[in-house]
């Protein structure tokens, strides 16, 4: 099969989902599939390059040339419409490889909508996050979970997240679509029943098949100079989070539980800054920034046991199967994608959202007991193999060609588009 991935960000950006994109392209790649990934343009970055086997186009789109439009430049999100440079891009792309089938994974398919019904070609949709029904993608308003979507709520909430301007278009906007998007969409592919259940999948009649993030098979064994990161990790034990240092991943949270733990070890933190990253530190706190993906995992492996008191609704939590691929427990909160993966007692313990008493017990317990760290260390080994490459990517491949036998039995793809050209 020949697969074109839409990605509004592609590598060398790279966050969770950018690194699931990448992983995926490879992975296919392996099992003997062409992949094509349009995604848009990044400063510095070769419009056309082939990466590890896989064809990468970036597209400069007609929002980029608003740069007043975003705080970070290399980062401008693809708003939840069609952006005509992207869409005449993607037209081309098509021509050129003649792709079977369209795999998107953020609001950048918007832009594939209008090309749809012309290119005759089955359109996936992955939700890594909770964009199909909430603008600003967190489920979160003024600092707490959502009660649920309300257009007048929506668009207060998306001012004070994108600005006024961009934030009340891109709400109305993103309201009106989603019936449209919903008629264009052959298969949703959430994260997670959690991802599901706050995209509002669970509720309505549209197709969709969870698909959860994975590992590679290989992962943690690969042989990169780390060296550098990893001297500076303590000697004699600690304890990790990885992950934005923002409220939203329960960095407050954690500082507060750690700052009441006895005899504690280090407590180090990866991951970038954030403005409410705390900045009142207990001693023995280790701030390290942000690290690359291979010292991470040599972190992980290093470590006692890993945390994630996230207060908002993470749609999976990839950081903690890594984890888990390297033996090691997880302490999280009971919350959306994360009480998905973690079987309390077995691999790690679920706290409530924000309970700093709580966490506190959850990890003073794991300090103690190395015969319990040892058994859900074990257990997390086992939970994490449901999670490998080999057992994931396979579904992927499942849900492509049972699309593409249902589309066979009309018109060929290739036929449509040379008669619509």
């Amino acid at each position: 099969m020949h697969i074109l991935m839409l990605a509004q960000f592609y590598a060398p950006i790279i966050g969770g989902e950018e690194r699931h994109v990448q992983d995926l392209c490879m992975e296919l790649v392996k099992r003997g599939h062409q992949v094509t990934v349009a995604t848009q343009q990044t400063p510095g970055a070769p419009e056309f390059t082939i990466e590890q086997g896989i064809q990468i186009y970036r597209i400069k789109s007609t929002t980029q040339r608003a740069s007043w439009l975003y705080k970070q430049a290399e980062r401008s999100h693809h708003p939840p419409l069609p952006d005509p440079e992207v869409s005449w891009a993607l037209r081309h792309i098509i021509q050129r490889e003649q792709p079977d089938i369209v795999h998107a994974h953020n609001w950048l398919f918007y832009s594939f909508l209008p090309l749809k019904m012309w290119s005759g070609l089955p359109l996936v949709v992955s939700l890594h996050d909770y964009s199909f029904r909430c603008t600003q993608k967190r489920l979160m308003h003024s600092g707490a979970l959502c009660s649920g979507p309300n257009l007048i709520k929506c668009i207060s909430c998306a001012a004070n997240h994108y600005g006024s301007v961009k934030g009340t278009v891109t709400a109305i906007t993103h309201r009106l679509s989603i019936p449209v998007v919903g008629a264009f969409v052959d298969m949703f592919l959430p994260v997670s029943q959690a991802t599901a259940v706050g995209n509002g999948l669970m509720e309505s009649e549209l197709p969709y098949q969870i698909i959860p993030n994975f590992i590679s098979d290989m992962a943690g064994s690969l042989q990169e100079d780390v060296d550098g990161f990893v001297s500076q990790l303590p000697k004699d034990g600690y304890l990790l989070f990885v992950g934005d240092l923002s409220k939203d991943k329960g960095v407050d949270v954690l500082v507060r539980a750690y700052a009441k733990l006895n005899d504690a070890p280090p407590l180090v933190l990866i991951g970038r800054q954030r403005p409410d990253t705390p900045s009142d530190l207990p001693r023995n706190v280790m701030l390290m920034g942000r690290w690359p993906h291979a010292a991470v995992m040599e972190a992980h492996r290093r470590s006692i046991f890993s945390m994630l008191p996230s207060v908002c609704p993470e749609t999976f939590g990839i950081v903690v199967i890594e984890a888990m691929s390297m033996g090691k427990p997880v302490i999280a909160s009971r919350i959306a994608g994360l009480a998905d993966v973690i079987i309390e007692g077995e691999n790690g313990f679920l706290v409530r959202p924000g309970d700093v008493d709580a966490l506190r017990e959850s990890m003073q317990q794991l300090i103690v007991d190395l015969q319990l760290r040892e058994r859900m260390g074990q257990g997390a080994l086992r939970r994490a193999q449901d999670f490998r490459a080999s057992v994931v990517v396979p579904c992927f491949e499942a849900v492509y060609k049972k699309l593409l036998q249902t589309t066979a039995g009309t018109q060929s793809v290739n036929e449509h588009r040379e008669v619509l050209s």
